[in-house]
């Protein structure tokens, strides 16, 4: 038997720190490698000559490449990506409320313009629509024409 057999205690401790260590930055380099390259592209403010320089210098020479835009665009390349999340957050409030209604129910004058229309069209009788209408006047809410709230009677 020539061969030399490796066990794992045969692989120092410290070799084994080190080895982790590139491993980590080896990974670190290839997340802030794809971060940049998602910069690239969504910065509306760099043509498209700009996109393609850079593009190929971080492809073409990777470590220089990714140094350089760091340092170059690094500052903005942070405020970016915290416009890039405000908006997102931003349309996804819109689609709640857009969803949700809003929150926003229909003003007084709205709803008696409704309740009119169905008297009008002999859905509703006079005491129905009385009732319905008193109902309304009687709420409790932010009047739209003025902004303050009716005192409840």
């Amino acid at each position: 038997m020539d061969t030399q057999m490796y066990l794992a205690y045969d692989y120092p401790l410290l070799s084994m720190f080190w080895t982790m260590l590139w491993f980590f930055l080896w990974i670190l380099w290839f997340i802030l490698l794809f971060r940049i390259i998602g910069d690239i592209f969504r910065d509306d403010a760099l043509g498209g000559w700009g996109k393609a320089g850079w593009m190929a210098f971080v492809i073409l020479l990777p470590f220089l490449g990714v140094l350089v835009y760091v340092i170059a665009r690094g500052k903005s390349m942070g405020r970016r990506e915290i416009d890039h999340a405000r908006e997102k957050q931003q349309a996804f409030d819109a689609y709640v409320r857009e969803t949700a209604g809003g929150g926003s129910r229909p003003s007084r004058a709205e709803e008696l313009h409704r309740l009119a229309d169905l008297r009008t069209r002999g859905d509703i009788s006079e005491e129905e629509f009385q009732r319905a209408k008193a109902l309304v006047l009687n709420d409790d809410r932010p009047s739209t024409s003025t902004g303050t709230t009716t005192a409840p009677r």
